[in-house]
C-alpha cells in the first residue's frame, strides 16, 4: 500500500491522483523496483542498498534504476518510504478496525506479532534492522528511519492515552514507559527470530504484550495474583 511519508501512521493514505498513462507506468516501474529493493536492504542494509546493487539484482543496467532515483541516499530515502508503507498496511491498517483505546493495542500488537513472524521481509523486520542500524549515523536516511519509528511510538501513546480516558488502563500509567515496554518486546521478539533463528520470542512477546496491558482498572473486583495468594 503505498504511503507518503508524512502521512501520519494513524491515518490512511490518500486516494492517488489521475495519472497519465506514461506516469502510471512510471509509478508501476518504481513500486516494482521498490518492492525489491526493501528487501535487499531488510538482507544487506541500508548502506549495502546501491543502485549498482540494485540493478545487478535486477539484472537491468544501472541507469534505469538511477533513472528512477538519482541518487543512492534517494533510493534509501525511497526504500525507507516504502518499508513504512508496509508497516501501515501488514500492522496499522488491520487494527484500525478496532475500537481506538485497550481494543485498538490489543489488536496492534496480535498483528505486529504476526508481522514479525511472518515472510514480508526476507532479512527480519525492515525497520528494526534499520534502527539499529542507523541510529550512530548522521544524515537524512538516519532521520527518515527516526521519523517513522516516532510515528510508531506516537501511535502507541495515542492509544494508551485513549485506554486511560475510557478507564480502561489505570489513571497513573506512565504513557511514554508503557509505550517504550511494548515496542522493546517486538524488537527483542525480531531480534531472537532474526540472530538466534528461535521465532519462540515472538509468542512470548505477544503473550507480554497482552500482559502489559492486563492491569487492574478502576472498579475492577479483579486482584493480581499475588494478592489473591
Amino acid at each position: 500500500m503505498p504511503a507518503d511519508r508524512d502521512t501520519p501512521l494513524v491515518l490512511s493514505a490518500p486516494a492517488a491522483a489521475p495519472t497519465d498513462g506514461r506516469r502510471a507506468r512510471g509509478m508501476r516501474s518504481r513500486a516494482a523496483v521498490l518492492a525489491r529493493s526493501v528487501q535487499m536492504a531488510s538482507r544487506e542494509g541500508l548502506e549495502g542498498l546501491t543502485i549498482g546493487a540494485l540493478a545487478a539484482d535486477l539484472e537491468v543496467h544501472k541507469s534505469n534504476v538511477f533513472a528512477l532515483f538519482g541518487s543512492k541516499e534517494e533510493l534509501q530515502l525511497a526504500t525507507v518510504a516504502a518499508a513504512r508503507a508496509i508497516l501501515v498496511e501488514q500492522v496499522i491498517a488491520p487494527a484500525l478496525v478496532s475500537a481506538e483505546g485497550l481494543p485498538r493495542l490489543l489488536a496492534i500488537g496480535d498483528a505486529w506479532c504476526d508481522y514479525l513472524g511472518s515472510e514480508v521481509f526476507v532479512g527480519g523486520c525492515f525497520l528494526a534492522a534499520a534502527s539499529a542500524e542507523m541510529d550512530g549515523r548522521p544524515g537524512p536516511v538516519r532521520d527518515a528511519v527516526a521519523t517513522v519509528m516516532r510515528e510508531w511510538i506516537a501511535v502507541l501513546d495515542a492509544n494508551i492515552e485513549a485506554a486511560i480516558a475510557a478507564r480502561e488502563l489505570p489513571g497513573e500509567l506512565d504513557v511514554a514507559a508503557l509505550a517504550f515496554r511494548l515496542n522493546a518486546l517486538g524488537m527483542a521478539a525480531n531480534w531472537q527470530r532474526q540472530l538466534l533463528d528461535d521465532p519462540a520470542g515472538i509468542e512470548h512477546a505477544r503473550a507480554a504484550w497482552r500482559a502489559e496491558l492486563d492491569r487492574p482498572r478502576p472498579g475492577d473486583r479483579r486482584q493480581p495474583d499475588r494478592e489473591r495468594a
